[in-house]
């Protein structure tokens, strides 16, 4: 690569309890658009953290050509964080109103420098991601997941860093937001790596590297023209394999026949010497001479074998054999007439499934909170009175659709297994056999372990703090905790459950709901993963509530 703008050599990083997450980790990054893919869990996040400078590699040397700007998957957990810190203008705006109130203390004028219309800039920055002026001053935790992302978009473009890593920046964004941000991206200056699952924003990429089994690999071109190269490069090495196995076996086969030949030929000399049909001298320098070509011969075979499985053991690990979640939905026992849940107009009744669609900001996340509320009344949720605003779920009130009433969303069962789309629900510090525990309390550990196994959760990762785990190991252990749910959930409310899953566990999460018995609501962006589920409706949320779309 003629001019990377990232340099890793050898690269390792090590948890504190000993597990590794990157291993000697060598490559470099181009000057333009990258997407960086791997299956979860393979290192993705942890390279952007290190190459940020939020960790420190445990070995190796990571070497960039400028400033590093970071917009971290774990972005909308961030509740009570400023609008403003996103921004990257935190400091100088509170120095600009001080001064702009009569304050004349030298440092503020320090922290303003010369960049005395930041907050007009700062407004022209939200605007580009949908949001009113007046954002400036609320939390992360106001925003909207969509929101907060382009949000942060805004002040990374803000601050003209020449090198910006992105994890996952589609994860929460509405087919608006999704446009919006596609098209800063086509018009990105400065080097750009981008870790996601979505095809289309990968598809905008110059080069797609791939991080895989700690080896870094950049491919010319886009991810769909990678994914194309891969899949004809993995049909080539099964071939070679199935070629290379069969080598063995005719190596193999030969080398049993030239044994049993050899077996023959010293029992034939075996029966003349006893027999007396030749000479003493005679038969002891064939003996002698047929020991040297049967050692020769031996020896040949065995390189030729030794060869041909060298051979087989090389196809083999160009082969790849990834282990694949495994997603089991227990059998809730839902009646086909038993009212499930009811949402403005539409009545969900029996297995059905619906998805809740709309833009950002709408108030989605809040109807299914109070959805939930309605089935647990947990006081974590809003009391039914609190109308058509949020109330003390743990973050600011925002407003949702004017004209949806928290009375219009109601669930008929207790029953309700909720995945929320921030998986806020976890105790960041507590271990993940801890969390899963705390929801099956009676479940011993060896099946917890076992069923965390299913998920790729396994061996010390099991014991590690929730907040050390990447998006899609963090979303496995909340999806693993919801289903040792005992009796399981008649009702399943997925809110963005896309996000962080790498493609292949798309996939698995389809097939599992294909097969589920209960009825399932789910909020997503993702049209492709919409469209497999067999909806059978699709409500939308406006300005004047829940319609039915189709």
């Amino acid at each position: 690569m003629p001019h990377p703008s990232i340099t890793l050599d050898s690269v390792s990083y090590a948890w504190p309890d000993g597990t590794i997450a990157l291993s000697h980790a060598s490559g470099s990054f181009g000057a333009g658009r990258t997407g960086l893919v791997g299956r979860n869990g393979s290192g993705k996040t942890t390279l952007l953290r290190l190459v940020a400078g939020e960790l420190a590699p445990t070995s190796g040397h990571i070497v960039t050509t400028g400033d590093v700007a970071y917009l971290p998957q774990r972005l909308t957990l961030e509740v009570d964080r400023p609008v403003a810190e996103l921004l990257g203008i935190a400091d100088a705006l509170f120095a600009l109103r001080a001064i702009e109130s009569g304050d004349a203390c030298p440092r503020h004028f320090d922290a303003v420098g010369d960049d005395w219309d930041v907050e007009a800039r700062a407004t022209v920055a939200l605007a580009e991601a949908g949001l009113a002026a007046d954002a400036l001053d609320r939390r992360v935790g106001e925003l909207s997941g969509g929101e907060a992302v382009l949000t942060a978009v805004a002040g990374i473009r803000l601050r003209g860093a020449p090198i910006t890593l992105l994890d996952e920046p589609t994860n929460n964004l509405d087919r608006e937001a999704r446009a919006r941000l596609y098209e800063q991206v086509r018009g990105w200056r400065g080097a750009l790596v981008v870790v996601s699952h979505d095809v289309a924003l990968l598809d905008l990429m110059d080069d797609t590297a791939e991080l895989y089994g700690s080896e870094l690999s950049v491919f010319g071109g886009p991810y769909s023209a990678w994914r194309e190269w891969l899949e004809t490069e993995q049909g080539a090495a099964r071939q070679a394999e199935r070629a290379a196995a069969q080598a063995v076996r005719r190596e193999k086969r030969e080398r049993i026949e030239n044994e049993t030949k050899l077996a023959r030929r010293v029992s034939v000399g075996k029966r003349a010497r006893v027999n007396k049909r030749v000479p003493r001298a005679v038969a002891k320098l064939r003996q002698r001479s047929a020991q040297v070509s049967a050692g020769k011969l031996r020896g040949d075979m065995a390189d030729r074998e030794s060869a041909a499985r060298d051979a087989l053991d090389a196809a083999e690990r160009r082969v790849r054999d990834d282990d694949a979640v495994r997603i089991d939905l227990p059998d809730p026992g839902v009646p086909a007439a038993r009212r499930i849940a009811t949402l403005g107009p539409w009545t969900v009744q029996g297995p059905e499934r619906v998805a809740l669609i709309g833009p950002n900001g709408i108030g989605k996340t809040t109807a299914l909170e109070w959805l939930v509320a309605s089935a647990c009344n947990n006081s974590a949720f809003p009391p039914r009175a609190t109308g058509g605003r949020r109330g003390n779920t743990g973050v600011a009130a925002r407003a949702v659709a004017p004209r949806l009433s928290c009375d219009a969303v109601v669930a008929h069962t207790d029953r309700v297994g909720y995945l929320p789309q921030r998986v806020d629900g976890l105790d960041d510090d507590a271990s993940v056999l801890e969390n899963v525990r705390a929801a099956a309390p009676d479940a011993p550990p060896a099946d917890v372990r076992n069923r965390l196994a299913r998920f790729l959760i396994r061996g010390a990762t099991v014991d590690r703090a929730v907040r050390s785990l990447s998006g899609g190991e963090r979303f496995r252990v909340a999806l693993a905790r919801l289903l040792l749910a005992d009796p399981p959930p008649q009702l399943l409310v997925l809110d963005e459950p896309t996000n962080n899953l790498d493609l292949d566990t798309v996939d698995q999460l389809v097939e599992a709901l294909g097969a589920y018995r209960g009825a399932v609501l789910v909020v997503s962006h993702d049209d492709v993963f919409l469209d497999r589920l067999g909806l059978d409706a699709t409500l939308e949320l406006g300005p004047e509530g829940i319609a039915v779309r189709r």
